[in-house]
């Protein structure tokens, strides 16, 4: 596993991406899903300040390599439902 910094740095990123392309579907889609994309953006957000504090405090009585792995793939799962979420806008 990388270190915390670089973990954070990549959900960081991700995040970021997911935010600006939730904005650009909202600038360029229609009028209707307005209310959609700003409760989309609200949970990307959301997402992102949950898994940054789960990556600065681990779940104690678990191992580190287990840990990191299983949040790894939930952030992954959560961030590929929100993608599609984002392609139906």
């Amino acid at each position: 596993m990388a270190n915390k910094r670089t973990l954070k740095h990549a959900i960081n990123g991700i995040c970021e991406e997911l935010f600006v392309e939730c904005v650009a579907a909202s600038l360029y889609g229609t009028e209707k899903h307005e209310e959609n994309s700003d409760a989309l953006l609200s949970t990307i957000l959301k997402l992102q300040a949950d898994f940054i504090s789960r990556v600065s405090h681990p779940e104690p009585g678990m191992p580190a390599k287990e840990y990191y792995k299983d949040l790894r793939n939930k952030f992954a799962a959560q961030a590929s439902e929100v993608a599609d979420q984002i392609s139906n806008l």
